[in-house]
C-alpha cells in the first residue's frame, strides 16, 4: 500500500470500490485478486467457511502468503475444522482463526442451550457478525467466495463492492463462476475441499444449521431448512 492508499477516507474507497466492479465485472477471478492484492496489499484478507479452499489457493497465487481469516463458531463439523487445519499446513496462506468472546458453554449459560434452535439470527450475531466485524478491523478489503449461482440472494453480487456496514471494499473474485467452473478449478489444481461435499451437503455452515440438500434444491437450502432465514448476517 502506498501512503495516499493507507489515507484513503470513506467516501474514496467506496468510489474506488463502485468502479472497480464495473472495470473489473468481466475480469478473471484471478486478475481481480491481482488488483486487490497490488491496491490493499496486507490490508486485504480472504474470509473462507472451509467449505473449499478455492479462493484462498486463488489469492495465494495472487498475494502468496495473504491472510486466510477462518470463524471458528464452536459449532462446526469436525470435517470443517479438519479442512482447515490442511490449508493451513499445505497452502501458502496465514491462516488466522477468530472466536467468539463466549465459549458455546457460556453462550448457554447467559441464554440457554441450542439458542440456534429458538433465536438462529442472535446465533449468528453473536457467533459469526461480532467476530467477523473485529477481526476485519485492520483490514481495507476482504474477499469471499459468494457466486450469483448459489441463491437468489445472491444473485446480484458484484465482484467488487461496497460493504456498507463494515465500511470496507467487499470483493467477490468467483461471483460469475457456476459449480461447475469450481469444480474444474478444484480439480485442475488439486484444491482441498471439504469431504462432507462428497456427502450430500452442498454447503457448509454449523453442525446444528446444515443438512443435505435434496435432489433439485439450490445449493442454500440446507442450510436453516425449515426456516426463512438464508443467510447468517456475514453478507446482508
Amino acid at each position: 500500500m502506498t501512503a495516499v492508499q493507507e489515507e484513503r477516507g470513506t467516501d474514496d474507497l467506496k468510489e474506488l470500490a463502485e468502479r472497480a466492479g464495473r472495470d473489473l465485472e468481466d475480469a478473471s477471478a484471478l486478475e481481480i485478486l491481482q488488483w486487490a492484492a497490488e491496491t490493499f496489499g496486507k490490508r486485504f484478507c480472504v474470509t473462507s467457511s472451509m467449505e473449499d479452499a478455492v479462493v484462498a489457493h486463488l489469492a495465494s497465487r495472487a498475494l502468496p502468503g495473504v491472510d486466510v481469516v477462518f470463524l471458528d463458531t464452536g459449532y462446526h463439523f469436525p470435517e470443517t475444522i479438519g479442512t482447515r487445519d490442511a490449508v493451513e499446513a499445505v497452502m501458502d496462506v496465514n491462516v488466522i482463526t477468530l472466536t467468539p468472546r463466549r465459549t458455546v458453554a457460556e453462550q448457554d449459560a447467559q441464554y440457554g442451550p441450542k439458542l440456534h434452535d429458538r433465536d438462529p439470527d442472535l446465533c449468528c450475531k453473536l457467533r459469526k457478525v461480532r467476530p467477523l466485524e473485529e477481526g476485519l478491523e485492520n483490514y481495507l478489503a476482504w474477499a469471499t467466495g459468494l457466486r450469483r449461482d448459489e441463491s437468489p440472494t445472491r444473485a446480484n453480487t458484484p465482484v467488487v463492492g461496497w460493504d456498507e456496514k463494515r465500511q470496507k471494499v467487499k470483493i467477490s473474485p468467483i461471483a460469475r463462476w457456476s459449480q461447475e467452473d469450481v469444480d474444474a478449478y478444484v480439480a485442475e489444481h488439486g484444491v482441498l475441499t471439504n469431504p462432507l461435499l462428497m456427502d450430500g451437503y452442498a454447503s457448509v455452515g454449523c453442525a446444528p444449521c446444515t443438512r443435505r440438500v435434496l435432489e433439485g434444491e439450490d445449493a442454500r437450502a440446507g442450510r436453516w431448512a425449515g426456516r426463512s432465514k438464508t443467510e447468517c448476517g456475514l453478507h446482508g
